[in-house]
């Protein structure tokens, strides 16, 4: 592992933890040369299945990309990258457990929804608006109404 201080190659293991449930090994290293620490994170390395949009064309799946999104409707909102990279983390699992070579993005989209509506409610509305499409303030009050109570079949 390169030191991203110094770009030095010689790197030790100074600590080793492993999260259960997540398939995430978190290790801290210290580097020889500069002896400044860093954290690396390994993650089992599978093959997810390719993205259909809706005009047609595929695409490979991006974990930055929906980090980024998820980001954006989090933005200025109090929750904690752990549980946004949890969450992530949640969606790929779902999305390799369906066993299928390509999905739609509006299944990732609903996985996305599903997961802020947990995180935060005013980050599910904010995505919500984009990802629906809303035009007019009606929906709004159908997404916050969706928020308040949960038991309505969202469309």
């Amino acid at each position: 592992m390169r030191c991203p201080f110094c770009s030095n190659e010689d790197t030790q293991v100074v600590d080793t933890r492993s999260n259960p449930g997540t398939n995430v090994i978190r290790r801290r290293r210290r580097c020889a040369k500069c002896d400044k620490r860093f954290t690396t994170y390994e993650r089992v390395e599978l093959r997810m299945p390719r993205l259909v949009k809706k005009g047609g064309s595929r695409t490979d799946f991006d974990r930055d990309k929906l980090v980024g999104s998820m980001m954006l409707a989090l933005r200025k909102r109090p929750v904690a990258t752990e549980e946004i990279d949890a969450a992530v983390d949640r969606i790929e699992e779902k999305l390799r457990s369906l066993g299928e070579r390509e999905i739609p993005t509006t299944r990732v989209g609903d996985l996305v929804m599903r997961e802020l509506a947990r995180l935060d409610k005013i980050a599910y509305i904010r995505f919500a608006s984009v990802y629906r499409s809303f035009e007019s303030p009606e929906e709004f009050r159908e997404a916050v109404q969706e928020v308040k109570s949960p038991r309505r079949k969202r469309k």
